[in-house]
């Protein structure tokens, strides 16, 4: 006699913990965005939460990670046991978007979703990748920020030049 086993019927429509996320929240990508931004000339390098499954919403900040002008490196070790860990973020002051030796092989190795936001740090410098350094699409969700204009292009202020105040804006000090 053959053991009859139920089995649940899922709906494609439904999303798990552990999907590969296809969504990035607005306010997700802004963060990533002002966190590069603040650190040019340097690169930036964060981790990616996907809460609710199938839609990053979070980005994580390590303790421990080092940055300079070529390199981000994660402290993989301090990151918190969390099954909605998706992936990576980090920056190219260059404004390069596309993946280089070293990036296609922490893909590999770690995370499903990996973003590369570029100079200047706008919301169309940044691609998307899956875990071989494939490029893929992503679905900005979520409201815009309340000010929804274009981002203002990096100016390090410690350069100052006398008569420069027209062309630098009334901002600059």
């Amino acid at each position: 006699m053959p053991f009859f086993r139920p089995q649940r019927r899922r709906t494609e429509a439904t999303a798990r913990l552990g999907d590969t996320p296809t969504r990035i929240t607005r306010r997700c990508l802004d963060s990533a965005l002002a966190c590069a931004r603040s650190s040019f000339p340097n690169e930036f390098g964060g981790i990616l939460r996907a809460d609710p499954p199938g839609t990053i919403s979070e980005l994580l900040l390590l303790p421990g990670t080092t940055s300079g002008r070529r390199h981000a490196n994660f402290q993989l070790w301090m990151l918190p046991v969390d099954l909605g860990v998706a992936g990576t973020v980090h920056s190219h002051p260059s404004g390069a978007l596309h993946p280089s030796e070293a990036d296609v092989n922490l893909f590999r190795h770690w995370g499903r979703r990996h973003l590369i936001v570029g100079a200047p740090f706008s919301m169309g410098a940044w691609r998307a990748y899956d875990g071989n350094g494939r490029e893929v699409p992503i679905e900005v969700v979520g409201a815009a920020a309340a000010d929804d204009g274009p981002l203002k292009a990096y100016r390090p202020r410690s350069v100052h030049r006398p008569g420069d105040e027209r062309e630098l804006g009334p901002d600059v000090e």
